[in-house]
C-alpha cells in the first residue's frame, strides 16, 4: 500500500475512508481492501509519468504481424489439445442504455434475430463440436448485469458448452467534496456504486474461485474481449503461437484509421511493452499521438492471457496499473469514479507481445451507425460467426453518421423498412426525420439532410449514388 508517501491530511482523509467503509455491509472485505488500495495508490500521486524521448516504436519482435505466424499443425487430436487449453472470457458488464435498451447491452438482437450472446454461444459450440474440445465460455458480468445474464444463460441449458459467471467487484462512488463514500450519505441504490473498469478482471477472476477452478482443470490461456466485438473470436494462430513462445500476455492491436486516433497505443519503454493513452500524453504531444504516422496501431482490447501468470502477479499485489480518474454526477452531487484497465496490465507479464491483426477482428457495435453496417449485406453469419463480404473490394467499411433520431435501436429499426445494400457505399450521413423505404441500394458518398420539421421519405428500390438530397425532388 502507498501511504507511505501520503501526507498527513491524505492519511487522515484515509484513515477516515476505511473506517467508513469497513460499515459498508454490502460489499466483501476482497472488495474493500482493494477499493482503499485504490484510493491509497490515486492520493499519493502515484502516477506513471511518460517521458517522450524514452518512446520507441516497437519492432516485429514485440509486436507481431499476424501474417507471420505459423499456421498450427491441422490434426484434429493437436487441435483438440490446443483449444482444451482456452477458456473464452467476455467482458459482460456494460448495459446497453447509450442505445436506447435496458439490461445487458450482449442481448441487444444484432442480426438475424440473433444477440452479441447468441452468437457467441454459437461460436464456441461449433468449435467444441468440431474438435470435441471444451471450451468454457465466461461472463465477467457487474452488478448491472449480473441478475439479468443469469436468466439469460438459462436459455442455453441444452449448449455443449459450460457458461460460468462472476461478478467484477462492486465499489462505492467517491463524493468530491467531502471524500465520504457515496452510500454512507444515504444513496444505497445502484447509483451509489460503480463497476471499477475491466482490469478489475485480474483481482476478480481470482476472489470468485474461477481462476483456481480452471487451472486444475488444465486450463492455461484466457481469450479476453469485449462482448460487444463481433470481430473477437478463438483464433487458433494466435493461440499456438502464445502456447509455443511462452507468452503471457498478448494484446491484439490493429492499424488505425483517423476514426481510432483516440485509441491506446503500444510502445517500447525502458526495454518493455507498454500501453500509451491519450490521458498520459503531455499536451504538447497530443496531435503527434493522434496522427497516424507515428503511432500505426491502436489496442482493439481482445486480449490473450496466461492464467498461470495472473495468479502469480495478483496474488503478489503486482498489478499497478495507471489509475482512470472519471469524474461524474449523480443527482447535482459531483463524485468520483477510480477505474483501471486491462490493457495496461501488458508491463508486468513476462515476455507480453502485441499481434497486429487484420481490422476484421475489430468489429465493435457501440452505436446504431455499427449496428447498420453489421445488418447489412457486407456481412453475413455463418456458425455464428460474422464475416465480411468479399464483394466488398474496399477494405475499409463505409463512414456512417446517424442523427439523433436514429440513436436508439427501435427508433433506427423503425426508420428502415429494410437495411439499404452498402457493399458500394464510402460514406452515408442522414440528418433530420428520415424514413428508408425497403430494397434501397447506397453507393458512393450520400448526404441525407431533411429540412427541420419536414419528414422525408426514400421510396422503395432507389439507388442513391453520390448525392446530396434535402427533400424528395433531389430522389
Amino acid at each position: 500500500m502507498a501511504t507511505a508517501s501520503l501526507n498527513p491530511a491524505d492519511t487522515e482523509k484515509l484513515s477516515k475512508l476505511r473506517s467508513d467503509v469497513a460499515g459498508l455491509n454490502q460489499i466483501s472485505e476482497n472488495e474493500k481492501s482493494g477499493f482503499i488500495n485504490l484510493v491509497s495508490r490515486y492520493l499519493s500521486g502515484e502516477a506513471q509519468h511518460v517521458e517522450w524521448s524514452k518512446i520507441n516504436t516497437p519492432t516485429d519482435e514485440v509486436v507481431v504481424p499476424y501474417e507471420t505466424l505459423a499456421i498450427p499443425n491441422e490434426d484434429l487430436s493437436e487441435t483438440k489439445n490446443l483449444l482444451d487449453k482456452l477458456v473464452v472470457l467476455k467482458l459482460n458488464g456494460g448495459l446497453g442504455t447509450t442505445m436506447g435498451c435496458t439490461g445487458p447491452k450482449s442481448v441487444i438482437e444484432v442480426r438475424n434475430g440473433m444477440t452479441f450472446l447468441d452468437l457467441i454461444v454459437k461460436q464456441i459450440e461449433s468449435l467444441n463440436s468440431k474438435y470435441g474440445c471444451s471450451v468454457p465460455l465466461l461472463l465477467m458480468n457487474s452488478f448491472n448485469t449480473h441478475e439479468d445474464t443469469l436468466k439469460i444463460v438459462e436459455k442455453y441449458s441444452a449448449s455443449n458448452i459450460e457458461i460460468h459467471t462472476f461478478n467484477q467487484s462492486q465499489y462505492p462512488r467517491l463524493v468530491v467534496e467531502d471524500f465520504v463514500p457515496l452510500p454512507c450519505k444515504g444513496q444505497t441504490s445502484k447509483d451509489g456504486w460503480y463497476p471499477p473498469g475491466h482490469g478489475d478482471v485480474f483481482p476478480s477472476l481470482l476472489n470468485s474461485g474461477k481462476l483456481d477452478a480452471l487451472l486444475s482443470r488444465g486450463k492455461e490461456y484466457a481469450f479476453v474481449a469485449n462482448s460487444d466485438n463481433l470481430g473477437a473470436v478463438v483464433d487458433l494462430k494466435i493461440l499456438n503461437h502464445l502456447i509455443q513462445n511462452k507468452n503471457e500476455y498478448c494484446m491484439e492491436v490493429t492499424p488505425k484509421t483517423l476514426a481510432d486516433v483516440k485509441g491506446g497505443t503500444l510502445i517500447s519503454y525502458e526495454g518493455k511493452v507498454q500501453l500509451l493513452e491519450i490521458a498520459q500524453v503531455p499536451d504538447e504531444h497530443v496531435n503527434e499521438f493522434k496522427s497516424i504516422e507515428k503511432f500505426k496501431i491502436f489496442n482493439t482490447n481482445n486480449l490473450w492471457l496466461n492464467l498461470n501468470a495472473i495468479k502469480r502477479l495478483v496474488e503478489a499485489d503486482a498489478l499497478k496499473m495507471e489509475i482512470i480518474p472519471n469524474p461524474k454526477e449523480v443527482d447535482g452531487v459531483k463524485v468520483l469514479q477510480l477505474e483501471t484497465a486491462a490493457g495496461a496490465a501488458i508491463r508486468f507479464f513476462d515476455h507480453a507481445i502485441g499481434i497486429n491483426v487484420p481490422r476484421s477482428r475489430f468489429l465493435p457495435v457501440k452505436a446504431t451507425s455499427d449496428l447498420l453496417l453489421v445488418q447489412s449485406d457486407l456481412y453475413t453469419v455463418v456458425d455464428g460467426f460474422v464475416i465480411r463480404n468479399n464483394a466488398r473490394s474496399i477494405p475499409a467499411n463505409p463512414s456512417i453518421e446517424l442523427g439523433p433520431e436514429f440513436k436508439k435501436v427501435g427508433n433506427f429499426l423503425s426508420r428502415f423498412k429494410s437495411i439499404p445494400s452498402i457493399i458500394e457505399l464510402d460514406s452515408l450521413k442522414v440528418t433530420g426525420d428520415v424514413w428508408f423505404g425497403a430494397n434501397i441500394t447506397l453507393k458512393g458518398n450520400v448526404t441525407i439532410d431533411a429540412k427541420p420539421g419536414e419528414k422525408l421519405e426514400i421510396p422503395d428500390g432507389v439507388v442513391l449514388e453520390n448525392k446530396v438530397i434535402n427533400g424528395p425532388q433531389d430522389i
